[in-house]
């Protein structure tokens, strides 16, 4: 067995064996364990599981691959996700830990008394998450399939069995403390190869600077000038111009990212976790901390993966690699399908541009810049290793949470909630482990066949939660009137809207060429791209509710009474009585 084998074998089964460990150690005895841990997580303890469950891999492995390739436009993702985590924070998960119900379709039900908005809810949460876990599902099949050498369809399975054992016997207590581990496996993976590249590219051991500073050849010229100049040669567009169809696409796409990041039910559930809502505020802002230390080196780790890559392949225009030369990576990710050649001209050379007519590089799948980053830089194999457990960690604890959102909506909300009120403690606990096997098969199937790169999947889920859960936790906090009937009405006309978009412009199940009035290419509404226009969906929602809640009446004076209630501190109102 060679070098590399035997470091990844180490270093992927090693992080394995802990999570099995914890989760072991940690497994739920009652719903309460199952759903919330017992609520008796610290502050730091669940910033770190925020980030991991938070940090998927579209995170870890498509975000800086979509910066690779789209430069300046791949901000949108960092802008988004960030932003919309600070939204999260502050507005909406202190008040529901006020409430103190295990998952967000519960307090819909409360806020809105109604049955209805409920498995409204539950539906709009479960083709949400599960369209993010396609995401998480094509990053493990991706890692596996490389560093395990076998087929994508087969690291996909690995990745569902490991996922069903510690998610269905830990349940969120099980998951709470692997994603501890995960953070640090994930987050060690990330920088430390970053760092190696940025002294080897600039001389600079920070990544984030690194990026900004001169290349540590002498020339003095400055990274990111080097890279326009590089891709230009190549036809590209320049790295550092927006690429994204515009200002207005661009600020439709991260307001959809960050309102949809708001609304993601699997990173609202974290917060019940804690003791008190002190815990809750507290939580977010470390976890802002943990996600901020991948999210600031993320530009870094795209640029200089970009400008590795076509050094390797194309070291100056106009003089190509010998294929029969190339180097041991490029052979690795062929094996996958990921990466593939074609000589076009059968000269033996490798071509690589812009000109779909000339370029000999047929694909070059963004997913798999941040996993071949380490081999194309040429670092040490333990480095190499370390990325396959980071990528891994980050796609494993994501999916875990999100199964927890969906078997809970179904087993606590659907089941226990509107269909079996009497239904035992231990028949829930079963039904929810049930369902989240059930969820593990459904999305590896997806995973098979997937709409899409990873990250694009994910902006799609994130578009459906801004336009269908967002607003109507929003309404219901900050808008005492909002009426349980209005709420129906916002979410059902804002996540049918999105659907409607997204199906026209990519097809029904997202294959092209099936959707309902033809396919209409690019010619998007307002040049608003289907990944951005969760945004849309999201006004349209706001728009449906407030109008039809100004014809039907408003909520009951018991249901204002509620909000009162758990949007004023406790005691807030004592000393102004006196």
């Amino acid at each position: 067995m060679d070098e590399l084998k035997l470091y990844t074998y180490i270093a992927v089964f090693g992080s394995f064996a802990l999570y099995f460990a914890i989760a072991w150690w940690a497994r739920a005895g009652s719903t309460s364990d199952f759903y919330v841990a017992g609520g008796g997580v610290t502050p730091i303890q669940n910033g770190m599981a925020i980030g991991a469950d938070w940090m998927s891999a579209a995170s870890f492995i498509s975000m800086a691959g979509l910066i690779a390739f789209l430069g300046y436009g791949g901000s949108v993702f960092l802008m988004g996700w960030t932003g919309g985590y600070v939204l999260l924070a502050t507005l909406l998960a202190p008040y529901m830990r006020k409430h103190g119900k295990f998952t967000v379709p519960e307090f819909i039900s409360d806020r809105y008394y109604s049955k209805t908005a409920r498995i409204v809810a539950v539906i709009c949460l479960i083709i949400a998450s599960l369209t993010y876990i396609i995401g998480q599902m094509k990053g493990v099949g991706v890692a596996f399939s490389r560093f395990l050498e076998v087929d994508y369809g087969l690291g996909l399975g690995i990745g569902m069995m490991v996922v069903w054992v510690y998610a269905v016997l830990g349940g969120m207590k099980g998951i709470t403390y692997t994603q501890i581990a995960q953070y640090c496996v994930l987050i060690f993976a990330y920088t430390i190869p970053a760092v190696f590249i940025s002294l080897q590219l600039t001389g600079n051991p920070i990544p984030q600077l690194g990026l900004g500073s001169t290349l540590a050849d002498g020339s003095g010229v400055y990274l990111l000038d080097k890279l326009d100049s590089v891709v230009t040669d190549l036809g590209f567009k320049e790295y550092t111009t927006d690429n994204l169809g515009g200002t207005l696409n661009m600020f439709a796409y991260t307001m959809s990212l960050m309102i949809g990041t708001a609304g993601l039910p699997h990173v609202i559930m974290r917060f019940f976790t804690v003791p008190s809502v002190k815990a809750a505020r507290s939580s977010a802002g470390y976890a802002l901390v943990f996600i901020a230390l991948l999210y600031t080196v993320a530009p870094a780790v795209g640029a200089m993966a970009r400008y590795n890559l076509i050094n390797t392949i194309e070291p100056t225009a106009g003089q190509h690699m010998d294929y029969s030369e190339r180097p041991q990576w490029f052979k690795d990710w062929e094996k996958t399908g990921l990466l593939q050649f074609e000589d076009k001209n059968n000269d033996g050379k490798v071509q690589y541009s812009a000109d779909p007519k000339t370029n000999e590089m047929v694909k070059v799948d963004r997913d798999i810049m941040v996993l071949a980053n380490p081999a194309i830089a040429n670092l040490p194999n333990w480095v190499i290793a370390l990325v396959a457990a980071g990528g891994l960690a980050a796609a494993l604890s994501t999916a875990a949470g999100l199964l927890l959102a969906i078997s809970s909506s179904v087993s606590h909300d659907l089941m226990k909630g509107v269909l079996t009120p009497d239904m035992s403690e231990k028949n829930e606990l079963l039904a929810g482990r049930i369902v989240m096997t059930l969820s593990i098969l459904v999305a590896g199937y997806l995973g098979l066949h997937p709409p899409g790169f990873a990250a694009g999947t994910v902006a799609l889920a994130f578009g459906l939660a801004a336009s269908s859960i967002f607003p109507a936790l929003m309404m219901g906090i900050f808008s005492k009137k909002m009426s349980g009937k209005a709420a129906v009405a916002g979410m059902c006309s804002g996540i049918g809207i999105t659907m409607l978009y997204v199906f026209q412009h990519k097809g029904i199940m997202f294959i092209p060429g099936t959707s309902f009035l033809g396919d209409m290419g690019e010619n998007w509404f307002f040049g608003i791209s289907p990944n951005a226009f969760g945004a849309v969906g999201a006004l349209v929602n706001f728009a449906v509710a407030f109008i039809v809640c100004k014809l039907t009446g408003d909520a009951p004076k018991e249901i204002q009474q509620l909000v009162e209630n758990f949007r004023i501190p406790k005691g807030a109102g004592a000393a102004h009585n006196h």
